[in-house]
């Protein structure tokens, strides 16, 4: 696309009433453009529209008419949850115009030098982590995007002197064109959001566009273990800054010796940063870092290459590393019932996210997972519920598909709660069957491996009203 200032007098549709498209539609509203918002729920569930229409933007609501795409329109911005094979979207791409998400508008927009990290598993955590590396080391990060504030807004207000640290959805990458981070970050990936995009192939593909445009000034940041990651290598331009758990790189961040779980010896393992001269600075132990779990260690080093990447010293990671405590929904502690310990991990949407949860505890597990079906049959959960999870607690659609997958792994207690009342209080009875399962010394974990919607609006919610079932406990 054109820079926002370029669509003056054009006819540009925003497609979705959430924050990202309040937000792109005002600012392309102030630079001009003639805008219409369209959204399929009804009016009354748009409180955002009178606001946009006493600016002057058009506001449409209750479905998607005939006539709203056209050949005089310019632009289309969508909501990135939206798929491509609803009618306006399908309209545009056949009259051949652009269709794309606020990120790439954020980014004609954006004066900061900008950080995109994405992956199937630990954007979030990882995102917010890279912001509290760069507040250390005194470069002003703003921290936008998919957390935060909406990132048209922080594109807006972000000067040179800021660093713009954004967590990116393939949902949002698949809409971009001309978009191009200083630092681009690929954490892992995973089979998910394949209802959304069909296959593996358009999933990675659009994971790519994180990169697609970037030269050898910039940085891609890889995870060497993932055998996806490394396979895109051979298209990128950037200058590659890759992190392994299992490999002590040539350049690069990583743990040294390789990490082993589950030993007396991670006390003595070290993040270390290879420079391209080969030198080295020992970041700190893998015992001080502020998260549990093999998989936060990951996190750690992607962290800790991209904040290098983006100019910090390594030398002054330590402290970070060791401070923060992570963010909501993610391994969230929330409180010790009857001598069990009580943890939200409403954010692990797919089976790998939980894998990597259960693996963190050496305690036994009562596990709460089941949330809407997209096709999996959740067989890799197998191995890692086989003598970590001494019972399952399963709701919603995928109910009991994972019931089966435990029974198979040898659990011997299976409950399944029915969706018959609302989803809080399916939720709610969940946490008591859990906490009547669990003994002084458990872990009961809230792991849906599943996306939200088929009871709730969001992981957040989900993950919400879990911590206020355990506190009623």
């Amino acid at each position: 696309m054109k820079h926002p200032d370029m669509y003056r007098d054009e006819e540009i549709v925003v497609l979705g009433l959430a924050k990202s498209g309040v937000q792109v539609a005002k600012v392309l509203h102030e630079h001009g453009a003639v805008v219409t918002v369209n959204d399929k729920k009804e009016r009354e569930q748009c409180p955002e529209a009178s606001e946009l229409e006493s600016l002057g933007i058009s506001v449409i609501c209750g479905g998607h008419p005939d006539g709203l795409v056209h050949e005089g329109v310019k632009l289309v911005v969508k909501n990135p949850g939206i798929p491509y094979n609803v009618p306006p979207v399908q309209k545009a791409l056949e009259l051949g115009i652009e269709v794309v998400t606020e990120v790439e508008v954020a980014y004609h927009l954006c004066e900061a030098p900008i950080i995109g990290i994405t992956g199937s598993n630990g954007k979030t955590t990882t995102t917010t982590w890279v912001g509290k590396m760069l507040e250390a080391a005194g470069m002003n990060p703003i921290v936008a995007g998919n957390i935060g504030t909406p990132l048209t807004q922080a594109a807006q207000e972000a000067s040179a002197d800021n660093w713009m640290v954004v967590e990116l959805s393939s949902f949002q990458l698949k809409g971009t064109e001309d978009f191009r981070p200083k630092v681009g970050c690929l954490l892992n990936v995973a089979e998910t959001h394949l209802d959304y995009h069909g296959d593996m192939r358009d999933y990675v593909d659009s994971k790519a566009k994180l990169f697609a445009n970037q030269g050898v000034s910039d940085t891609a940041v890889l995870n060497w273990d993932d055998p996806y990651c490394r396979g895109l290598v051979p298209g990128i331009k950037a200058g590659i800054l890759p992190f392994s758990m299992s490999e002590e790189l040539v350049q690069g961040v990583f743990v040294r010796p390789s990490f082993v779980p589950d030993t007396e010896d991670d006390l003595k393992r070290v993040i270390v940063y290879r420079d391209y001269t080969e030198s080295e600075t020992v970041i700190a132990e893998v015992a001080s870092i502020g998260l549990p779990g093999r998989f936060n260690v990951e996190n750690a080093l992607a962290a800790c290459a991209i904040a290098i990447a983006a100019g910090a010293d390594p030398a002054g990671l330590a402290e970070p590393l060791a401070s923060f405590r992570g963010v909501e929904h993610r391994l969230e502690y929330v409180a010790e019932k009857s001598g069990a310990a009580y943890y939200n991990n409403s954010k692990a949407t797919n089976a790998k996210a939980t894998s990597m949860a259960l693996t963190s505890f050496r305690q036994p597990i009562v596990l709460i997972a089941g949330g809407l079906d997209r096709g999996s049959d959740y067989m890799e959960l197998l191995p890692v519920l086989q003598g970590r999870v001494k019972a399952l607690v399963a709701l919603g659609q995928t109910k009991d598909k994972l019931a089966h997958v435990a029974k198979l792994a040898g659990l011997k207690t299976v409950v399944t709660v029915d969706n018959e009342d609302s989803a809080a209080s399916v939720l709610q009875r969940a946490v008591q069957e859990a906490a009547a399962l669990a003994e002084e010394g458990d872990v009961v974990l809230l792991s849906p491996a599943c996306a939200s919607w088929d009871m709730f609006t969001s992981y957040e919610v989900r993950g919400r009203i879990f911590k206020e079932a355990v506190h009623n406990l």
